[in-house]
């Protein structure tokens, strides 16, 4: 039971499997809303000898999300917390985006706070699409309190009923979430950062590519280094983030990209 554990949200997914592998020396929990994906998961790894036990949660529901908490807490010392999972907006709809990505974002932060302690560490997966929402207080006061009543309709109107807009609303929101639980996480010894991934190889891009090449082909021509990302290369930044290496960073977003951000941001 002196084993370090690290939680891992959207565990069966292209990235928060990559990063699970990244993270062999930890103790990890293995969580996903379906129970046979994180069975699956978890028998993968267990194969590949790591020390890994699941626990299917429903990130949306706070008393799924105390659950899967606790049963962490059980499994040793917190160190961490993953928070890999996500919808994109491709086909979806606003409101369970909304819901998805930045309110149970806001439950998880809430939830785990009390557990992390000196060196423990949670990271929050944002985009590079956070970064393309401009600053404005006529919403940035919603995005940064999802949970509050009206937060959602206050949004709505900026969003003009587009699901890929709600998407990156979403992931600007994870941002400023970040920053503002820094002090915070930072008077209990713990940090907390936000990662935001560009176009990375995972199984939901590479049918992007295949549903949509070229917007697809256009985002590769505006990366500076002229390739999309690896899983690997995500799960190796969390590596580095989660390690007391990164001591002395939280309360910030780090970019992994290739470059198109800056790219974007110059065509806006």
């Amino acid at each position: 039971m002196d084993s370090k554990v690290i939680v891992i949200t959207g565990g069966a997914g292209g990235l928060g499997s990559s990063c699970a592998r990244a993270l062999k020396e930890y103790k990890l929990v293995i969580t996903d809303y379906a129970k046979a994906a994180v069975e699956s998961a978890v028998n993968k790894l267990v194969d590949e000898g790591f020390n890994v036990v699941g626990f299917p949660c429903d990130i949306t529901n706070k008393e799924s999300v105390q659950s899967l908490k606790e049963f962490s807490i059980s499994q040793g010392a917190f160190k961490g917390l993953v928070h890999t999972a996500g919808v994109s907006g491709t086909g979806g709809d606003p409101k369970n985006i909304f819901t998805i990505d930045l309110v149970a974002t806001d439950m998880l932060i809430n939830s785990f706070y009390d557990v992390a302690k000196e060196n423990a560490v949670v990271i929050l997966f944002a985009s590079m699409m956070g970064h393309t929402v401009p600053p404005n207080p006529a919403y940035d006061h919603a995005l940064r309190n999802p949970q509050a009543e009206g937060a959602y309709t206050a949004i709505a109107p900026f969003i003009d009923g587009s699901a890929d807009t709600m998407y990156n609303f979403a992931k600007r929101g994870v941002i400023l979430l970040c920053k503002d639980n820094a002090m915070r996480f930072g008077k209990n010894g713990a940090r907390i950062v936000s990662v935001s991934p560009g176009v990375i190889l995972t199984p939901m891009a590479k049918k992007a590519l295949e549903e949509h090449p070229e917007t697809m082909e256009q985002m590769l021509a505006l990366t500076p280094i002229k390739r999309n990302g690896l899983p690997e290369e995500v799960a190796d930044l969390v590596k580095f983030l989660i390690s007391n290496n990164a001591g002395f960073i939280t309360g910030t977003d780090i970019i992994i990209d290739g470059g198109v951000t800056t790219q974007l941001l110059k065509a806006n």
